[in-house]
């Protein structure tokens, strides 16, 4: 099945010069029971071993990045859930990280499908598949944040504080549910 939803700005219409398209979404699903489902987030459900392309971008997503240092790996964010944790990692991830907002590769939603001129092979993690998310330790992911990760298009972001990467890895798992 494939659908297609297109919206114009107020006013517009398609059957007017310059219209715009603000929005297509493009949904095919094969009819089959192996076929993933998305859930009520829009993600979607991937068959065990299954490596699906949703809404939300591939999940899971098979990676080889390299592990952080044992004494890292492992250890949990030392800062609360708090919402004001949760809105200065907002606010780092969607505007002021550097070299650039963790959005322009990620989405604004997190769902790895970043700027359209944003380019990478491997795609930019899909931070709202749990099934790819959650197996990794807080400490991967500061490293991963503060070191960049080889073979991929992310950066290292030395620039930022322990602090601001605590507060980048609590607001990213805000997307997959935790």
């Amino acid at each position: 099945m494939i659908a297609a939803v297109i919206c114009c700005l107020p006013g517009e219409s398609i059957m007017r010069e310059g219209w715009r398209v603000l929005a297509l979404f493009v949904w095919m699903a094969a009819c089959s029971p192996a076929s993933p489902v998305p859930d009520e987030a829009g993600r979607g459900v991937a068959t065990a071993g299954v490596e699906t392309q949703t809404v939300s971008g591939v999940c899971p997503q098979k990676r080889n990045t390299p592990r952080a240092p044992s004494a890292l790996y492992q250890r949990a964010n030392p800062l609360q859930a708090t919402a004001e944790n949760r809105q200065q990692g907002e606010t780092l991830y969607q505007r002021t990280a550097k070299p650039f907002a963790c959005k322009t590769c990620h989405g604004e939603r997190g769902n790895g499908l970043g700027d359209p001129d944003f380019e990478s092979t491997p795609a930019a993690r899909n931070f709202t598949c749990a099934a790819t998310l959650q197996p990794l330790p807080d400490g991967q992911l500061f490293w991963i944040i503060q070191n960049g990760s080889p073979g991929t298009s992310m950066p290292a972001h030395p620039n930022l504080s322990a602090t601001e990467i605590w507060q980048l890895v609590l607001y990213i798992r805000s997307f997959a549910g935790n």
